[in-house]
This record gives C-alpha cells, structure tokens and sequence, in this order.
C-alpha cells in the first residue's frame, strides 16, 4: 500500500527552519503546512517570527493567522484541520512541506492522538481554580498521577494540566493511555528532517533575532494586543517574547531586562527542543542547514525513500 507522503522540516527555535523551507518550497514546487502554535494566532507577527506577506505570496502557506489569540486550540485540533491538507496535496501529487518547532503538534500528525478523555471543562475550571488558590499543579499531579510528573517538566503547566485532566476524569494515567496507544496510527509515509546547529552559533544567532525582534516593532505589537482587549493570561501572550514585552510595557522590568530574559528562554526552548527531538524522533535525519542537501534528502524521498517520525 502507497500511503501518502509528507516531509517534515523541524528542528530547535532560530535554526532557520522557515527561510530553508521558503527555499525549498519554491526549488521543488511544494505547499508549506504550518506547525508552530504561535504561528496561529492573529496578530502575532514579530514574537512568532511568521513568513512576512510577500514569502506567503511567493509560495502557498497553509495554517497561518487561524485563531484569535484568546482562542483555545490543542494537538486533536492541529491533527483535524492539517490532516485533511496534507492527505489532499499529496493527491494532488506534491508531499506537503511541514513546517515548525511544536513537537506535539508533529507528533500528532503523523501518528495520531491516543484516546483519552476528551476536554473536560469542568475539572479544568477546577484546578485552575486550584492554582488561583495557591496550589502548585505539578504537586497535584505528583500526588494525583506520579507515574506522569516523573515523565513532565514542573514548568510545563498546560501538559501538567492535561495530565490532571485524564487522571481526575477516567482514573487512568495518561502515561498509561498513551503507551496502550503506542502511537501506532501511521497514516503517512515521513521524511523528518531536524535542523542541526552548533549551539554556540545558534546562541549567536538567538542573540540577534532577539535584538531584531524588538527593533522591528514586538513592543508596539504586543501594545496593540493588549489595547485590543486581550489578556496578558492568555497562552499565546505568555509566550517568550510576549510576557517579556507586557512586562516592559506595565513597568515590572527594563527593556533591557526584557531583551535579556528574552534571550535566556529562547536558549532554554532551544535545548529542550533538541533533547525532546533526540528522544521522541530517533529515526529522524539530522542535518545541517544546506539547502542543497536538504533537495537531495526530499528528492530521495520523494522517488521512493521512507523516513519517520
């Protein structure tokens, strides 16, 4: 059986996933298929370093500017709407080009979610309740679900969240569920190609895009945000970037400051993403960001090849 092809172009924050995929959409004629939960939201530009209106004009990008920021949206709802995108440019004869940094979100799409409890709004209403109380969430869950605050980061509240959601409502483990799942829905044949750079250039690198971000207008646009009505509580402006603007903009810190603290979590996302790929991907390529390399990969791939996700 043929199943339909999707590639995977991926790899930690700032190593240059979206100008590589700009380059190969266009070299090989592909649709870029967006994979980075802060790319959804309407109005987050700078801090969510989308392709600017005339890369989106050079080439069809897909999955952009789809939610207002005070939208909820998760891996089930990311699998609904990019399936159906996928499955159909692959009919059409060209792979889909899948393109971001959100580990789950990727994870989802080319091997399902495990069937756990639905969204359960009232036992969320209750721990967030919980939390407004003082309660430490992760202590919950250790509590509640050790077997997941041993596999969760303590940071990490919306999967700590998630996980307290499950146990609450069905008395199983998420851990449990999804080792019952396996992840075995493989409805596409996948190329996974991670990004791979030195840390200390991809510092560098974070370091610039940093200073861009603000001299390019992140203050002005997270001002407009907050000016439209929108909470700084919200997902999406608790991002790296975003908090760091709000807090400049209420006067809880310099700009400086902010420019700094910006710098510092884009380092520690960076990492964590390279050690979330090394574990959850481990028949990915690695490769270093050469254009022609990565053609050769798709093109490989494309005539016959296999990778996974």
């Amino acid at each position: 059986m043929n199943l339909p092809k999707v590639i995977i172009l991926t790899g930690p924050t700032g190593s240059g996933k979206s100008s590589l995929a700009l380059k190969v959409a266009k070299a090989l004629d592909l649709e870029i298929v967006n994979a980075d939960s802060l790319a959804f939201y309407r109005g987050l530009d700078i801090g969510a370093a989308k392709p600017t209106a005339s890369e989106r004009l050079a080439v069809p990008h897909h999955l952009f500017d789809i939610l207002e920021p005070d939208e909820d949206f998760d891996a089930a709802a990311y699998l609904k709407l990019a399936r159906p995108i996928v499955t159909r440019l692959s009919d059409a004869g060209k792979p889909a080009l899948v393109v971001g940094g959100t580990g789950l979100y990727l994870r989802s799409l080319t091997r399902g979610l495990f069937q756990g409890p639905g969204r359960q709004a009232v036992i969320r209403a209750a721990i967030r309740e919980e939390v407004k109380k003082g309660a430490d969430p992760y202590q919950l869950l250790l509590t509640e679900d050790p077997l997941a605050a041993a596999k969760l980061n303590p940071k990490d509240y919306p999967r700590v969240e998630r996980a307290l959601e499950v146990i609450r409502a069905s008395g199983v483990s998420i851990v449990t569920r999804q080792e019952e799942h396996r992840l075995a829905d493989q409805p596409f044949a996948t190329l996974v190609l991670i990004i791979d750079r030195e840390t200390k250039e991809l510092d560098a690198d974070l370091r610039v895009r940093t200073e861009g971000m603000f001299k390019n207008g992140l203050i002005a646009e997270v001002e407009g945000l907050l000016k439209a009505g929108f909470s700084r509580d919200l997902k999406p402006l608790r991002a790296i970037g975003y908090r760091e603007a709000i807090a400049y903009l209420k006067g809880e810190m310099t700009l400086e400051a902010a420019k700094e603290q910006v710098y510092l979590r884009t380092r520690r996302l960076a990492k964590r993403q390279r050690t979330w790929f090394r574990g959850q991907t481990p028949e990915g390529l690695w490769v270093k960001p050469d254009l022609d390399l990565i053609i050769e990969k798709i093109q490989g791939f494309t005539q016959g090849g296999a990778g996974a996700l």
